[in-house]
């Protein structure tokens, strides 16, 4: 993959990985960083605003939820959202640090959508977190740490 293509394809793996919908973003950014011919920040920074604005639906999905979320369609189950309901009351919005997490990190970006956590916080949180994520796993794969 070459040039605007390998990052489109980057920010499009970060962005449907952050939703509900199961993905791999991990895979991509690591294959990117080991072929080479790509700047390691610019693939981090790529990955974490397509992370970003994949939780933010999910946080928007979050605010509609309690209009939706009997609807068959809706992507998140009732399980689901109350395990992450469940974590997200009893840890706050310090939680939103956990958003990286496999399995409970989606779910928890809705609930705190459902429990009205105010963007700032939100974006702050979750952005952190994701870029985190992403820089660390960049260091491994490049062998920095």
């Amino acid at each position: 993959m070459t040039g605007l293509s390998a990052y489109a394809a980057l920010f499009l793996a970060a962005f449907v990985a952050a939703t509900l919908l199961p993905a791999q973003s991990e895979t991509v950014l690591a294959g990117l960083l080991v072929a080479g011919g790509h700047s390691p920040v610019l693939l981090v920074l790529v990955a974490g605003i397509g992370n970003v604005l994949g939780s933010l639906v999910n946080y928007a999905l979050g605010r509609a939820a309690l209009r939706f979320r009997d609807r068959r369609w809706f992507p998140a189950g009732p399980a689901a959202l109350e395990r992450a309901s469940r974590w997200y009351g009893r840890y706050g919005r310090w939680s939103l640090l956990m958003s990286w997490a496999p399995f409970i990190g989606d779910p928890l970006t809705v609930a705190a959508g459902i429990l009205r956590e105010p963007l700032w916080s939100f974006l702050l949180l979750v952005a952190t977190a994701k870029f985190a994520r992403y820089a660390a796993l960049a260091a491994v794969t490049l062998q920095l740490i």
